[in-house]
């Protein structure tokens, strides 16, 4: 008993002893952001978080200013929701807050953090963003696919041609557009179709269920609290590295059977050229992993916004006649709408970015960690401080937006470009969205196309409930549904070069 009472004396003193030499060897910082209290032991401030999370940070700004700290668990978070700690952060500290914070998720499904979201800043990074902006997403690279995303806008409209051909016919539009954006990041990156075919293509039910598995696969509770990880909690990790072993077999039987075959025209046949000539850059990990973002970082995010805008619209059906008589005067009732012609449909970029701003698909932006010391809003930053920028507080802000609830594509009339710390659909800096320009094709060209060849509906009399479910991309809480009816002409104009 003795010896036991003393071993147990021992180990307290070290564990003490331990614990103070840390404190004195952590550098002191003198003015850190505001935190909330009480900042409970083991967990911090997670008992102050609720869902939406980016609804749950504005509250706590409202008391503790637009910059303030948080500790969830193990990390320490500083959020930020003013333009001007935005332009500071991505501009003076920009290099400094390029980093990415290490998660259980990005461990696993993007190649040890290898791919372009989640690459530490550094040469690797450098070298991704240049591949994505030369190969990828360049002015002629998407003006390739071009017809890819016509070609799938019109299968999404015939299918509603059919839905409606006895009048008006209810339809799942979250369903459709997430169909729509998931065929068209596929037929760009491989040249196949996986959502909207026959129920039987083992390949493609493989391969939707993979996808599924990746948006649920969650991780979270194991960055704040790794200690749940000795215990296997719900055996998370245990999945991910199953699920991250399943999508990289997948992704590789795409590369290589595009190997063998080079008669396609897709992103896998191109990077798969480039590897020929320099194969220290394209490797098949740096080509899965430019499909792993573009699948996982560009589908979603579009479906998203999408069904928000027509939930919003169904909800002001003036705005909705105002972009179809703008569209019937500059496209007219002969052709249908195309890419090109998005430029000059100013009410219907209006209406855009007036869901960006409403219904941000990224309402927190991608998560940055400081890689050095650095100061916001002269406060003291610690490295290794995850960074939030609450976009979604920022775009209803009353300071920065007249009225900043209500739905006015009206307040973009005046064709003045919005200051980026004002309106950040795509982030900031140099670590924003480098898919912007494919997201707002696809958004663009799809909004266009409903509203010109439909007439839509509410299915009741009430209005669409625009509750926000959670997620990373804040979609509706319920799946919106509608009625269309397809105009005269849209028959027409749908059959052309079928």
């Amino acid at each position: 008993m003795e010896a036991s009472g003393s071993i147990y004396i021992f180990v307290c003193v070290m564990l003490v002893f331990l614990a103070a030499l840390k404190r004195l060897s952590r550098k002191t910082y003198h003015n850190l952001p505001p935190t909330p209290f009480p900042k409970l032991p083991i967990i911090g401030h997670l008992h102050l978080i609720k869902l939406p999370l980016q609804r749950s940070l504005h509250q706590i700004s409202l008391k503790y200013g637009p910059i303030f700290t948080l500790q969830l668990g193990v990390r320490r978070v500083v959020v930020v929701s003013s333009p001007s700690a935005v332009e500071e952060c991505f501009t003076k500290n920009d290099v400094v807050l390029a980093d990415r914070p290490r998660s259980t998720a990005s461990n696993y499904l993007s190649y040890n953090y290898t791919t372009l979201i989640s690459s530490p800043y550094g040469d690797h990074w450098r070298n991704l963003r240049r591949i994505c902006a030369l190969e990828i997403f360049s002015t002629s690279r998407l003006n390739s696919f071009k017809s890819v995303r016509q070609d799938e806008v019109k299968i999404l409209l015939q299918k509603l041609v059919q839905t409606s051909r006895h009048g008006f016919g209810t339809v799942d539009l979250k369903s459709k557009f997430s169909e729509l954006s998931f065929n068209i990041i596929l037929r760009m990156t491989s040249g196949k179709r996986y959502f909207g075919v026959d129920e039987d293509d083992k390949e493609a039910m493989e391969f939707r269920e993979l996808i599924k598995e990746a948006f649920m696969s969650g991780g979270e509770v194991l960055d704040s609290l790794p200690f749940l990880r000795w215990i296997g909690y719900k055996n998370v990790e245990k999945n991910m590295k199953k699920l991250s072993e399943r999508l990289d077999s997948f992704l590789q039987g795409l590369v290589d059977e595009h190997r063998h075959d080079k008669s396609r025209n897709s992103m896998i046949d191109h990077l798969l050229s480039l590897q020929e000539s320099q194969p220290e850059y394209y490797t098949d990990e740096i080509i899965k992993g430019l499909m792993m973002v573009m699948l996982l970082g560009g589908t979603d995010t579009s479906a998203v916004t999408m069904e928000w805008a027509m939930a919003i619209l169904l909800n002001h059906p003036r705005v909705m006649d105002k972009a179809r008589v703008e569209i019937d005067n500059l496209v007219g009732q002969e052709r249908a709408i195309e890419e090109e012609d998005l430029p000059k449909l100013k009410y219907l970029q209006n209406i855009i970015l007036e869901t960006f701003r409403l219904f941000s698909s990224a309402p927190l932006l991608v998560p940055h960690c400081s890689s050095d010391d650095c100061k916001i809003g002269g406060y003291d930053i610690p490295r290794g401080t995850m960074l939030l920028v609450n976009a979604w507080a920022i775009h209803r802000d009353p300071k920065l937006w007249d009225d900043p609830t209500s739905f006015k594509p009206e307040r973009f009339d005046n064709g003045d470009e919005v200051e980026s710390t004002k309106l950040l659909p795509f982030g900031m800096g140099r670590r924003s969205c480098p898919g912007s320009g494919l997201a707002q094709r696809v958004v663009g060209l799809a909004l266009g196309s409903l509203i010109q060849c439909f007439e839509w509906q509410r299915v009741g009399e009430e209005d669409v409930d625009l509750t926000e479910g959670n997620g990373f991309t804040a979609p509706k809480a319920e799946p919106l549904v509608a009625m269309c009816k397809a105009r005269g002409f849209a028959h027409k104009i749908l059959s052309q070069n079928s």
